[in-house]
């Protein structure tokens, strides 16, 4: 099993930028996955974007392509997530998830483990 802890999130307004991260603990041997995911009251959970802990791939929510960028830090287990040009829809509790393999599948349900989140907030 992996423990995930997020940190980062807040209320930052229209436009502005936070970096979000992910430090990842346990039993982590071989290939992982580790992905962000987002929900807003009364939405379903939605796919932001993931990276290989071991390799260069990443996938990215084409509404976040171009503002958002992921990236990690190998020794550290840890991923994060820098959100550049937030608008008012980017608002939602942000949960890190990790997953065993080499697929940066969007599908929650094929991530194992899931952090507690952090809230971030844009206003307008």
């Amino acid at each position: 099993q992996v423990q995930l802890e997020e940190s980062g999130g807040g209320l930052v307004q229209d436009g502005g930028s936070l970096r979000l991260s992910c430090a990842a603990s346990g039993r982590i041997i071989g290939d992982y996955v580790l992905g962000w995911f987002r929900q807003a009251p009364g939405k379903e959970r939605e796919f932001v974007a993931a990276t290989r802990l071991s390799g260069v791939t990443t996938s990215y929510a084409d509404s976040v392509k171009g503002r958002f960028t992921i990236s990690r830090d190998n020794a550290e287990n840890t991923v994060y997530l820098q959100m550049n040009s937030l608008k008012p829809e980017d608002t939602a509790v942000y949960f890190c998830a990790a997953r065993s393999g080499v697929a940066t599948t969007s599908r929650p349900s094929m991530y194992s483990d899931w952090g507690q989140g952090t809230q971030v907030t844009v206003s307008s």
